[in-house]
């Protein structure tokens, strides 16, 4: 798969990636990814497409290297980095450099969200459900007050709204545009409307990061995501979605990691 070249055209650093099942995989802590995330996307030329950062897992794993379309989603990614502990594992035996730990979006949200509130850049919210949406708006605005959200919106549009959502999300200019929708959806998005965002810093793909912030979904104890199995635990508490995906997916992640890494 080394068809994969992440894209770097502003003035912030590339990190060093290590390739792991075939993708390109930022060596990145969480707080090194916030404070770049946050400083890609103020030094980003408007004008130009958005930068598009996103994250992998097992399950992405399997997917690009059995789906061509999948591969190509993420072969145009600006970064990508590891939201799952088995790729850390991984990296200690099968790369060259070894990443410092999951860099999961639940977490990178707050992270970059404390130093947005600092710089005063601005963040727009694009995803889930028009009820899901307004509890994760609420939780955010609580938790960090001086935060500036230049907008908020259900992920659901279509023809003649999304076109006329992409033209206010463009006037508003939000540095990160946080976009919930779920893989392959989210990468697609950014596929066919990034160029409609011109004024956009940076598009950061989420899965199910609203979720999260509205307190619908809960994440596993501590113990769980460090030893990897925070997949179990999401899998204990939805069975019928999640069964079959995870029974498919995790078998071929383990083949592609080990084959496919270096």
């Amino acid at each position: 798969m080394n068809h994969f070249q992440p894209h770097n055209d502003n003035h912030t650093p590339a990190p060093e990636t290590v390739t792991i099942g075939g993708l390109p995989i930022s060596v990145l802590g969480r707080a090194e990814a916030a404070r770049m995330m946050l400083a890609a996307a103020a030094t980003h030329k408007r004008g130009r497409r958005p930068l598009y950062y996103t994250s992998a897992n097992g399950e992405v794993i399997a997917r690009i290297n059995t789906d061509a379309q999948t591969a190509a989603l993420f072969a145009d990614a600006d970064q990508i980095v590891a939201d799952g502990q088995p790729m850390v594992f991984a990296s200690r035996f099968l790369t060259r450099s070894k990443l410092p730990e999951r860099v999961a979006t639940t977490d990178l949200f707050h992270d970059a969200a404390r130093l947005a509130e600092a710089s005063g850049q601005s963040f727009y919210m694009l995803g889930a459900d028009e009820a899901e949406n307004a509890r994760a708006v609420a939780a955010i605005r609580r938790t960090y007050p001086r935060l500036r959200i230049a907008g908020h919106s259900h992920g659901y549009h279509k023809g003649a709204a999304l076109t006329a959502k992409l033209a206010e999300i463009n006037a508003l200019a939000p540095d990160i545009l946080w976009l919930a929708m779920g893989v392959p959806q989210e990468q697609v998005f950014v596929r066919d409307h990034a160029a409609e965002l011109p004024q956009v810093g940076l598009i950061k793909t989420s899965g199910g990061l609203f979720n999260f912030l509205s307190g619908t979904n809960t994440r596993a104890p501590d113990w769980m995501q460090r030893i990897g199995l925070e997949w179990a635990y999401r899998l204990i508490l939805e069975p019928r979605r999640l069964g079959w995906r995870y029974l498919s997916t995790n078998p071929q992640a383990a083949y592609f990691i080990l084959t496919r890494s270096q």
